[in-house]
């Protein structure tokens, strides 16, 4: 796995499903562990799905692939800035 970005994970809950590996990596104060039928991760999918179509640097056969990680998070803050900004756009 990669390096832990610091103080993101701090105050996070994270919501997984019930696989064993989670439970030795996610704290047990911040894991959320659910079943399919309580449907609650069906929008991270999703939004995680945008991400890799839409930020080509995600997936490691582009020519946009940075091994910084410090690239990768300011994309990743960048798209979801513009996200948020243009959905909030298209609400009003």
């Amino acid at each position: 796995m990669g390096q832990d970005p610091g103080n993101v994970s701090c105050a996070s809950d994270f919501y997984t499903d019930q696989y064993v590996a989670y439970r030795g990596v996610i704290p047990a104060a911040q894991h959320k562990a659910i079943t399919k039928l309580a449907r609650k991760t069906n929008h991270i999918e999703q939004f995680n799905n945008t991400l890799r179509q839409r930020i080509s640097r995600l997936v490691r056969s582009t020519l946009a692939f940075s091994k910084k990680v410090e690239n990768h998070i300011g994309a990743i803050r960048y798209f979801i800035y513009h996200y948020n900004l243009t959905r909030a756009a298209l609400l009003v």
